[in-house]
């Protein structure tokens, strides 16, 4: 008797755990795949996030560009040696990179980081798709290979 009433409060708790994310899953962007160039651009999405039973509306940023193959690049906006926010072309000596000012960290415009500055990993890598002309981002991945 006291398992039949002690499971359901079980399940009750463990559920949120158990419930698996779904993987694949994308989220709309604002950005027009035809207004992507070649010149990073900030973007940024709202999504659902969960946390357990509690739900919000949250704020993720990419910066997103077309590469020289002309291939979508959405890549994060976290610096990977301490989690600051980083920018595009605001170092002055260095225009063309991006730039984290909480500790000097650069990296190439393709994301991987700059060696002899503090990021000690590339910018991770959104995947990206196309959906009636707009750009949805998946769940941030580390850079393969890197």
């Amino acid at each position: 008797m006291a398992a039949g009433m002690l499971m359901p409060m079980v399940r009750f708790a463990v559920d949120p755990v158990l419930k698996g994310e779904d993987a694949g899953d994308f989220i709309a962007t604002p950005l027009k795949i035809a207004d992507i160039n070649n010149e990073p651009q900030k973007v940024n999405f709202k999504f659902t996030q969960k946390d357990a039973w509690y739900e919000s509306e949250e704020t993720g940023t990419a910066w997103v560009f077309k590469n020289e193959e002309g291939k979508i690049v959405a890549l994060s906006p976290v610096c990977k040696h301490l989690g600051c926010v980083v920018d595009w072309g605001t170092d002055k000596e260095h225009p063309e990179q991006f730039f984290c000012p909480c500790h000097y960290g650069r990296y190439e415009k393709d994301g991987t980081n700059v060696k002899g500055t503090p990021p000690l990993a590339p910018l991770d890598v959104y995947p990206t798709k196309e959906k009636d002309g707009f750009l949805y981002v998946g769940k941030a991945e580390p850079r393969k290979g890197a």
